[in-house]
């Protein structure tokens, strides 16, 4: 009865956003000012945006700048491309941007089957290989740093580097990951009116919150994983990250072969939207060694 009450809460969403245009510019979740009018709509951009079939699902990506392949990871669930965007302006000056909204966020459909890493790690590897032969850096933050954990460890020839932002070690237990959609939506209605003009099947999203509950809920990921990650990598997160405590991102990048950490004092699990300054001052020196 409850998922009934949630799909029927979300199509009477669906019903009140369709009466308007999609608002722009973009904003991320829990924005709490307008986004500039002259930004770039990251995930919602035509010019830039293409797809790759990975058999049960589409997946959307967009590509911006020239150099070595980057590849950029949201975060799940409330997450989306836009929230990326101070990197993808930064890095698309050097490198050429890979910026994939993963299964089930923005333009990317959710497909068929349970979702796993394995699966993650298949989306990005898919979209990788359609893009570029050369092996890439991958930056990804909470959902798509744990992504980027799986994608070098099952491809690592594919990953040179890796920054992974608001993603410790799990286990069964350490938290509880249930998702309700009708309090995610009540949470920010904007957002939400704009994720659901670009979802190709928004009605779907109370079964993606517990599709991605359901796997957080049941994953390890311990030392046998990590130390299977054999390229650089580096660990990052705010101090005041209820999620990942500063020690939990410590132990993490000690069972990982070659890591670097960096902790940002006074930020919360979205670091790089409350300090992009300093999150940036430790991402330069790393991708430059």
């Amino acid at each position: 009865m409850k998922s009934i009450l949630t799909s029927l809460f979300i199509l009477f969403c669906l019903y009140g956003f369709s009466q308007t245009s999609t608002p722009k510019p973009l904003r991320h979740f829990m924005q709490a000012g307008p986004s500039p009018a002259n930004e770039i709509q990251y995930g919602n951009n035509p010019k830039a945006g293409h797809y790759v079939n990975v058999g049960d699902a589409r997946i959307y990506y967009e590509i911006y700048g020239e150099g070595r392949p980057l590849v950029i990871l949201h975060g799940g669930i409330f997450g989306s491309t836009y929230e990326m965007h101070q990197f993808i302006d930064s890095l698309s000056k050097q490198y050429r941007v890979i910026a994939i909204s993963t299964r089930g966020h923005g333009r990317s459909e959710l497909g068929n089957e349970p979702i796993t890493y394995e699966q993650k790690a298949n989306d990005v590897w898919a979209v990788i290989h359609a893009v570029t032969k050369d092996s890439v850096i991958v930056l990804g933050f909470s959902d798509g740093g744990y992504a980027g954990y799986k994608l070098a460890a099952m491809y690592p020839q594919c990953v040179r580097k890796l920054i992974a932002i608001g993603a410790a070690e799990l286990y069964p237990g350490l938290r509880d990951f249930t998702f309700d959609a009708k309090q995610g939506v009540a949470s920010d209605s904007v957002y939400w009116k704009q994720q659901f003009m670009l979802m190709p099947e928004p009605q779907r999203l109370q079964e993606m919150f517990t599709l991605l509950g359901n796997m957080y809920n049941h994953l390890t990921l311990n030392k046998d994983f990590f130390q299977a990650i054999q390229c650089p990598v580096l660990v990052m997160a705010g101090d005041r990250d209820q999620g990942n405590p500063p020690q939990r991102i410590v132990t993490t990048a000690q069972m990982i072969p070659h890591s670097e950490t960096a902790i940002i004092p006074h930020c919360t699990h979205p670091v790089f939207l409350e300090n992009f300054p300093a999150v940036w001052a430790c991402v330069v020196p790393f991708l430059k060694q």
